[in-house]
């Protein structure tokens, strides 16, 4: 199981990766019931996307049961509800990762002991699965690059390990 937060879906969507994503993807694909609220009333460009992936089924939602555990997440690691929700739900499903490109979040990750993956890893790993060809991979960094919040340090790590750097 992985549990999304916005900001991941909506990169993947940008980059036309999350259908790819989710069709290869074994497991369940969720995100908390405050990014179903975000991208279904947001006017995200990517937004219909994100709800006819909901009203197929193919992205489920999840609630958080313990309701204090994310406000104190969000007041700890000052991350948004999103965030704080899906690491609240990780927590409480043990669910296997989170799908996150938030600075904040994947810090709090990193102090719970909690998995996360980002756009660009699941961009190189679509690639190292041949889900995508060099050309498209690299086309689709370019995209992220422009509309993500990565440093050019990453970018050219992920460009590296992409041309067999590592």
């Amino acid at each position: 199981m992985v549990i999304f937060d916005a900001s991941t879906l909506i990169l993947l969507a940008k980059i036309d990766m999350l259908e790819l994503f989710i069709s290869s993807f074994q497991g369940k694909v969720l995100m908390p019931e405050s990014v179903a609220l975000e991208v279904g009333r947001a006017e995200y460009e990517d937004s219909p996307l994100i709800r006819k992936l909901l009203e197929n089924k193919k992205i489920s939602i999840l609630k958080v049961k313990n309701k204090k555990q994310p406000d104190k997440l969000m007041s700890d690691f000052n991350i948004d509800k999103g965030e704080a929700e899906a690491i609240s739900l990780a927590i409480q499903e043990n669910i296997h990762f989170i799908a996150t490109d938030d600075r904040n979040a994947i810090r709090a990750c990193k102090m719970l002991k909690i998995e996360f993956i980002t756009a660009i890893a699941l961009l190189i790993r679509a690639y190292e699965k041949k889900l995508i060809d060099i050309d498209e991979a690299l086309a689709k960094l370019q995209k992220l690059k422009s509309t993500g919040r990565y440093s050019e340090s990453i970018i050219i790590d992920a460009e590296r390990h992409l041309k067999g750097g590592s």
